[in-house]
C-alpha cells in the first residue's frame, strides 16, 4: 500500500508553494554554497584518514570517488531542476517509488547530514587546538577536553572534544537567524580556503619527490569488501566530503530560477572542487610521504579505532602525515613553511564552519520537508516569524550534531555519514530514470547525458563504494533504517498528508518564484 502512495509533481510544487521558504540564492551563491561543502573536511583533515587506507593511492581514490560523483551529479541535475523544491533525493523519491521508500531515503539523509556536520566539527577542532590554541597561544588544552574517549578511536585521557560541541552550536545559531546571511558570510570562508589551498598547491608541488609515492599501493587498489582499505576503501570514506552537490539540491526551493541555477550550481561545484582534491592530495604525499602504520601482515591499521591512535601516540609515529589531526598545516611545517603553514591553520579555522553550516542547512531542510508531508510532526516544520527559517528543527539537529561530535572521531563519522549518502544517491539514480519513462513530455532544463549508461553506472558504483566501507559502518545503515520504519510505522504512516488524502494540484505556471522584497 505505501509503495502506491506516490505524490504527482504538481502535488509536490503545490505543497512546496503553500509553506514555502524564501527565494533568495542564485546561480553563484548555489555553486560557492557547493564549494563550501565538498572543499573542507575531504581535504583539510580526511587526507589523513585517507592515506592510512591507501598510502599514496589517495590520490586515485579522490579520482574514484569523483568519477561516481560526477554521474551522480548528473542525475541530480535533471531531476533537481525538475523539482525545484527542498528535500533533495527524499523528494524525489517521494514523486516516483512511494511514501514508504521516500521516508527511507528521507531517513538515510538525515544519518549523511548529521553525522557529517559532526565530523567537520571535530576536524575543525583539530586546527583550532593544533594551530590557534597551540602554535599562536603556546596553550595545550587537556586531554578529557581535546578529544573523545581512546576507546571510542579518540586519544589516551580523551573524554569529550569541547571545540567541536562549540563550533556545532554557534554554526546551529547561525542558520537559525537567516539562510540568506549564512550564505554571505559562506561566500567569504569559500574564497578563503580557496586562496589556502591554491598556496598550498604552489609550495608543495615543487617540492614533492617521486620517492614518496612508492609503493603507490600500499594496501592495493581492492582491499576486499567490509576492508575499508585499499584505494576504493579510501574512497568509500573521502566519498561524504562531496555532498555539497547534493547540499546545493536541498537549496532548490530557496533558488530564483531554479531551472536554471540548480544544474549550475551542482556540476559547477563538483568540477572545480575534484581537481583541488587530486592536487592538494599529491602536494601532501609528495612533501612528506603519506605511507599508513600498518599492523599484522602489512594490514593498515583501522582508521578511527583505538589502535591507530596508540600508534599515533608513540614517537616514531608522531609526525606522520596520517597521524595528524591538521594534515595540510602539519605538511607545510614539515618542509620548512611553518608561518604559512599557521596561516593554513587559521584559513582552516576560519572556514571549515562553512562546510557544517552547508551541512546542517541541508539536514534541516531534509526534516523540514519531511515534517510538511507529514511524516514528522508538524511542529518541526514551524518557520521563525522573523527569520524565516525551520529554526525548531535546526535547534535539534544542532544539538544532536554537538552530541556526536564530542565523542567519535572524524574518521569513524565519515564511514557512518557514508552509508546514508551512499543509498540516497542511489535512489536519485533509480529516480531519474523511472521519470523518463513516466513523465517524457515534462520540460526539463537539463537533461542527463546518456541516461541508459549514467544512470546504471551511478547505481553500481554507489553499491560498489558502500561495500567498501568499513563493516561496522556498513551495518549502521540498516540498524539505522529499522528505527526509521519503527518511527514511520507508529506516526507518519497514519499522519502523512497522501494518507489523510490531502493532495494538492495546481498549474505549473502558477508557480514562478516571487521576488524576494517585493512584497
Amino acid at each position: 500500500m505505501q509503495f502506491s502512495r506516490t505524490k504527482s509533481i504538481d502535488a509536490i510544487l503545490a505543497t512546496a508553494k503553500k509553506k514555502a521558504l524564501h527565494r533568495t540564492l542564485g546561480a553563484f551563491q548555489l555553486t560557492l554554497f557547493g564549494i563550501g561543502c565538498v572543499i573542507g573536511t575531504g581535504i583539510f583533515v580526511l587526507t589523513a584518514a585517507g592515506a592510512q587506507k591507501a598510502g599514496p593511492g589517495l590520490m586515485l581514490a579522490f579520482a574514484i570517488a569523483g568519477a561516481i560523483c560526477i554521474v551522480a551529479a548528473l542525475c541530480y541535475a535533471e531531476i533537481a531542476s525538475m523539482l525545484p523544491v527542498a528535500g533533495s533525493a527524499y523528494t524525489y523519491t517521494y514523486s516516483v517509488m512511494g511514501e514508504l521508500l521516500a521516508w527511507t531515503v528521507g531517513w538515510a539523509l538525515v544519518l549523511e547530514y548529521a553525522v557529517a556536520a559532526s565530523a567537520v566539527s571535530v576536524g575543525w577542532s583539530g586546527y583550532f587546538s593544533g594551530t590557534i590554541l597551540n602554535e599562536f597561544f603556546g596553550i595545550q588544552l587537556p586531554a578529557w577536553l581535546a578529544a573523545g574517549p581512546l576507546a571510542l578511536g579518540g586519544a589516551p585521557g580523551g573524554l569529550v572534544n569541547l571545540p567541536a560541541v562549540i563550533i556545532a552550536l554557534l554554526v546551529t545559531w547561525l542558520l537559525m537567524i537567516g539562510t540568506n546571511e549564512s550564505a554571505k558570510v559562506n561566500a567569504v570562508l569559500v574564497a578563503i580556503k580557496v586562496t589556502a589551498l591554491t598556496a598550498f598547491i604552489i609550495l608543495t608541488l615543487p617540492s614533492a619527490e617521486l620517492a614518496n609515492f612508492n609503493p603507490f599501493l600500499p594496501a592495493g587498489v581492492f582491499g576486499g569488501f567490509g576492508s575499508g582499505v585499499g584505494a576504493v576503501g579510501a574512497a568509500a570514506t573521502i566519498f561524504f566530503a562531496y555532498v555539497g552537490f547534493d547540499a546545493v539540491s536541498t537549496a532548490a526551493e530557496e533558488t530564483k530560477n531554479p531551472q536554471r541555477n540548480v544544474p549550475i550550481g551542482l556540476i559547477g561545484s563538483l568540477l572545480f572542487c575534484t581537481i583541488f582534491y587530486i592536487l592538494v592530495a599529491a602536494g601532501a604525499v609528495g612533501t612528506i610521504g603519506g605511507q599508513p602504520i600498518v599492523g599484522p601482515g602489512g594490514i593498515p591499521f583501522p582508521a578511527g579505532s583505538e589502535l591507530l591512535a596508540q600508534q599515533c601516540a608513540l614517537p616514531q609515529h608522531a609526525e606522520k602525515l596520517v597521524c595528524s589531526n591538521e594534515a595540510l598545516a602539519h605538511v607545510l611545517r614539515q618542509i620548512g613553511f611553518g608561518t604559512i603553514g599557521n596561516l593554513l591553520g587559521i584559513a582552516a579555522f576560519v572556514a571549515l564552519p562553512s562546510v557544517i553550516l552547508i551541512l546542517l542547512f541541508g539536514q534541516t531542510r531534509i526534516f523540514f520537508v519531511m515534517s510538511r508531508d507529514g511524516l514528522l510532526p508538524e511542529g518541526l516544520s514551524k518557520i521563525h516569524p522573523k527569520w524565516k527559517t525551520p529554526y525548531v528543527v535546526t535547534a535539534i539537529t544542532g544539538g544532536v550534531v554537538a552530541f556526536a561530535a564530542a565523542f567519535l572521531p572524524v574518521g569513524q563519522l565519515a564511514d557512518i555519514a557514508n552509508a546514508g549518502t551512499l543509498y540516497a544517491f542511489m535512489m536519485v539514480a533509480i529516480a531519474v530514470m523511472m521519470l523518463r519513462r513516466s513523465e517524457p513530455d515534462r520540460e526539463r532544463s537539463f537533461r542527463t547525458p546518456a541516461l541508459w549508461l549514467v544512470g546504471p553506472l551511478t547505481i553500481a558504483g554507489c553499491i560498489f563504494l558502500f561495500l567498501n566501507l568499513p563493516f561496522e559502518a556498513m551495518i549502521v545503515l540498516p540498524a539505522w533504517a529499522a528505527v526509521g520504519l519503527v518511527i514511520y510505522y507508529l506516526y507518519g504512516y497514519r499522519h502523512s498528508n497522501v494518507a489523510k488524502g490531502i493532495v494538492e494540484v495546481v498549474d505549473l505556471d502558477d508557480l514562478e518564484p516571487e521576488v524576494p522584497g517585493t512584497h
